[in-house]
Parts: C-alpha cells; sequence; structure tokens
C-alpha cells in the first residue's frame, strides 16, 4: 500500500472512487472520463493513486501510473495491461476542488507522485497539461516537449494541451 507523507493525502480506495468523479466532474467539465477509467487505473496501478481528504470528505486526487513518453494516453480510455517498456510515470490527472486550491495541496500531490516514481524505479515524469495550467507544473518542475510525433494522441485534451516532462535524476 502507498505510504503518504504530505498532509491530506491519503491511498484511494475503491470506496472513493463516486466522490474521484464528483471531483472531476467539477474540475473537468470540458474534459469528461468515465467512472470505469477511474476504476481501471486504481485496480492497474493503485499506488499511484491517492485522495486528498481534509476530514470533510474527499475534495481532490492523483491518479498516476507507468507510460510511455513517446505514447501518451487518449482521454477517457481504459487500458487491458500497464504498457510494456514504461519509461516514464504519468500524471495522469490531478485535481482540486476550489476549496482546497491555494492550500498547497498540488505542490504535494506531485511531491508524492515524484515518490512513487522514484520507488518503482522511474527517474522522470510526464503529463498533459490543460486548462492552462503549464505554469503551475513549470512551478512544480515540468518543462514543455515539443510533441509533433504525439499530437494526435492529444487531441482529446483540446487545442492548448502540453505535453510536459519532468526529469527526476
Amino acid at each position: 500500500m502507498t505510504q503518504t507523507s504530505q498532509p491530506g493525502w491519503r491511498p484511494l480506495t475503491p470506496a472513493d472512487l463516486d466522490g474521484v468523479v464528483a471531483v472531476a466532474d467539477v474540475v473537468h467539465p470540458d474534459f469528461p472520463e468515465d467512472r470505469s477509467v477511474f476504476v481501471n487505473r486504481l485496480e492497474l496501478f493503485p499506488d499511484g493513486c491517492m485522495g486528498f481528504d481534509r476530514g470533510a470528505g474527499l475534495e481532490g486526487y492523483l491518479v498516476s501510473h507507468p507510460a510511455r513518453l513517446d505514447t501518451p494516453p487518449p482521454l477517457d480510455t481504459c487500458f487491458p495491461a500497464l504498457p510494456d517498456g514504461a519509461d516514464c510515470h504519468y500524471i495522469h490527472d490531478l485535481a482540486l476542488l476550489p476549496s482546497c486550491r491555494g492550500s498547497g495541496a498540488g505542490k504535494a500531490a506531485v511531491k508524492l507522485a515524484a515518490e512513487v516514481a522514484a520507488r518503482h524505479g522511474f527517474d522522470r515524469m510526464a503529463l498533459v497539461a490543460v486548462n492552462n495550467s503549464g505554469a503551475f507544473w513549470t512551478r512544480c518542475g515540468f518543462r514543455p516537449l515539443a510533441c509533433d510525433a504525439t499530437r494526435a494522441r492529444l487531441a482529446s485534451y483540446g487545442e492548448d494541451a502540453l505535453l510536459m516532462l519532468r526529469d527526476l535524476a
């Protein structure tokens, strides 16, 4: 089971999935994903799934898993298995309700994801930034990647989607 060292963050459980969907509906109305996607990620890689809960119910979540940098996963897609030859730890989603933004929970989640990545032998993390969130991710140590080869795979994320990478070594 995941060890969390950041206040408010704890491992997600199947009982949290309705709360995850509720947070996603508020935070990402333009990027809906079916509940089955969250079930899928929790089943395939529970170590990368965490919830932000300060005692009043789920206020946010982090979903991350091993991936291949050259094939960022499209939104709203379940995987039959984690990819062979994974070369990075991928942050699928970090979502926080407006009530807890500015609390440091986002940066704490990135730190947790980096700890998970290191525990699983990855020396880099990747993500696709949406909703003009690139500045937040840059402050967390990520940098944009030129992604002409992966542009089609990013289509489900919208025109402003930005593939980003953070080296951990």
